[in-house]
């Protein structure tokens, strides 16, 4: 059976299952301990600062309780339920708004009540410490210099640096899993800042620090930042739909790959005979076997099935004049660039074409 929480469909049915569930596996909560929990989703109020919504596993959590949920901490000042209304205390299985955490955590991470707001404090700079520590291990290339120089001399580094700004820890994670997704063996996306809140000044200085593009999810930029992007040359996209920021993302990308340089052939001749003009040098006197020569087309010089030279064609003459193309059955006289040229060489030409690469 279907099940919609916009409708009401299915709503009781579930309830009934996940009790009879609860009862067969004798599954208990106890009350009376410090409460922790899952966060469900956070995001940066205006007028509230920091929210969260949490649901409670184990315990009581009370206002006054000081929490710990990933990287920030703070004493609960206030908790409203799921009807907006303000609440003192919930116990298991509860989901409650609770405001007076030092920044917006994660959606997903767990909560804790711990003792004081010192110890709190403490542990939250431990585990910056380490989350910055985290971080440069995972900037840090391990390769040589000389190889890093190598494989940056032949195309083959690649990076786009993205830094997110969004309105709640759901939309942020959602995004930036999204983006994540685009790198591929030839081009990697890096997000190096992912968090909730508006664009400000420091996210735009992070942006020209290390060249990354700034991509907002329903968020606004402040006008100072706003100015600073102009003055910085940092770009900034604000998006209201996920699937838009992808693809202009990846269209991002693909715009960095290297393009793919295709032949396709126009003419051959073949060349009956070598003269050795005055003032024009050496002059191959061809029979156009195939398709057409047009002039200054790049071409190649194939001897026993062998390519010995890749240029343009300088001149093309037929007689004493010079014209724009010979056609298939013509004869005509052909300069290139390479002096070397044989009786019974051919001469193929081809448009050189670059095709925008994607991404597979």
């Amino acid at each position: 059976m279907g099940v919609s929480a916009k409708t009401g469909q299915g709503i009781d049915e579930l309830l009934e299952m996940l009790l009879l569930e609860a009862e067969m596996l004798e599954l208990r909560a106890d009350p009376d301990r410090p409460a922790n929990g899952v966060v469900v989703e956070a995001e940066l109020s205006k007028g509230k600062g920091p929210l969260a919504t949490v649901l409670i596993s184990r315990g009581t959590l009370k206002v006054g309780d000081v929490v710990m949920v990933g990287l920030h901490y703070g004493r609960i000042k206030a908790m409203l339920d799921d009807k907006g209304h303000r609440i003192h205390e919930a116990g298991p299985s509860k989901p409650v708004e609770i405001l007076g955490l030092s920044g917006v955590p994660l959606a997903g991470e767990r909560f804790y009540v711990v003792s004081d707001e010192k110890r709190a404090r403490d542990i939250a700079a431990s585990k910056r410490l380490k989350e910055e520590k985290k971080k440069l291990d995972a900037s840090s290339q391990k390769i040589s210099l000389e190889e890093l120089y190598e494989r940056i001399k032949h195309g083959e580094v690649k990076e786009l640096r993205i830094i997110i700004k969004a309105d709640v820890g759901g939309s942020l994670e959602a995004i930036k899993d999204s983006l994540e997704k685009l790198s591929t063996g030839d081009i990697r996306l890096l997000v190096i800042h992912a968090q909730v809140g508006n664009i400000n000044e420091s996210d735009i200085m992070l942006g020209s620090a290390s060249n990354a593009v700034i991509v907002g999810f329903h968020v606004d930029i402040m006008p100072k930042a706003r100015a600073l992007a102009k003055q910085e040359g940092v770009e900034v996209r604000i998006y209201n739909i996920i699937y838009e920021a992808v693809n202009d993302v990846k269209a991002a990308m693909e715009g960095m790959l290297e393009p793919i340089v295709e032949e396709a052939f126009l003419g051959r001749a073949e060349i009956r005979q070598v003269f050795k003009v005055s003032r024009v040098g050496i002059v191959a006197g061809c029979f156009v076997a195939k398709g057409a020569i047009p002039r200054n087309a790049a071409c190649k010089l194939i001897r026993d099935k062998e390519v010995i030279f890749k240029g343009k064609i300088s001149s093309l003459k037929h007689l004493k004049d010079d014209i724009k193309e010979a056609r298939e059955g013509f004869e005509c006289g052909i300069s290139l660039e390479f002096k070397d040229v044989q009786k019974g060489d051919i001469i193929e030409v081809v448009e050189i074409k670059k095709v925008a690469r994607r991404l597979k």
